[in-house]
C-alpha cells in the first residue's frame, strides 16, 4: 500500500476525530436509535430512519479515518531543507501577471484547505511548486487558462 504523507499537525487532527467519533458520536447514534425504536412502528418512524442513516454515515467515516491513519507517512517539516520546495513548506508566490501574491504550506491530500493556505503536494499547482527554489518560476495550466507565479520565499 502507497503511504501518504501527512504533517504531525494533519494526523494529530485525523486521530482526534476518530476518537471523538468513536468515544461521543458513535454513543449517542446508538442512544438515539434506542429511543427511537422505542417510538414503536419502524416502518414509519422518521426519527428511525434519520439515526441509521447518521449511524451509517459514522461508522463509514470511523472505517475511512482509520485507513487514512494507517497509511499515513507523518514528516516534520522541521527535518526537511530550507532551500527548495518541499512537502511542509511555506511558499510565498508572486502572480507574475497581476503581482498578486500568496502564501501556502504544502501538505498532503488529507490537510488540505485552500481557506486555510494548504495546498496538497499532489495537487496541479502543489506538483509544480515542489522543487522550485527561491526565484524559479513556477508555471500552472489551469483550466481558466496559464499562470505564471514566481517563488519569492520558502519558510
Amino acid at each position: 500500500m502507497e503511504r501518504v504523507p501527512i504533517t504531525k499537525s494533519g494526523f494529530e487532527a485525523l486521530k482526534n476525530e476518530l476518537t471523538h467519533l468513536k468515544a461521543v458520536a458513535r454513543p449517542q447514534i446508538i442512544k438515539a436509535i434506542e429511543e427511537a425504536r422505542a417510538h414503536g412502528d419502524l416502518s414509519e418512524n422518521a426519527e428511525y430512519e434519520a439515526a441509521k442513516d447518521r449511524q451509517s454515515f459514522i461508522e463509514g467515516r470511523i472505517s475511512e479515518l482509520e485507513f487514512k491513519l494507517s497509511h499515513a507517512d507523518v514528516i516534520d517539516p522541521a527535518n526537511l531543507p530550507k532551500d527548495k520546495a518541499v512537502f511542509g513548506s511555506h511558499v510565498v508566490l508572486e502572480n507574475i501577471d497581476t503581482g498578486d501574491g500568496v502564501v501556502y504550506q504544502l501538505v498532503g491530500p488529507d490537510e488540505s484547505n485552500i481557506d486555510a493556505g494548504r495546498i496538497s503536494v499532489s495537487s496541479p499547482l502543489g506538483k509544480a511548486i515542489i522543487g522550485k527554489k527561491p526565484g524559479d518560476e513556477v508555471v500552472l495550466q489551469a483550466p481558466g487558462g496559464r499562470r505564471n507565479y514566481e517563488l519569492l520565499e520558502i519558510r
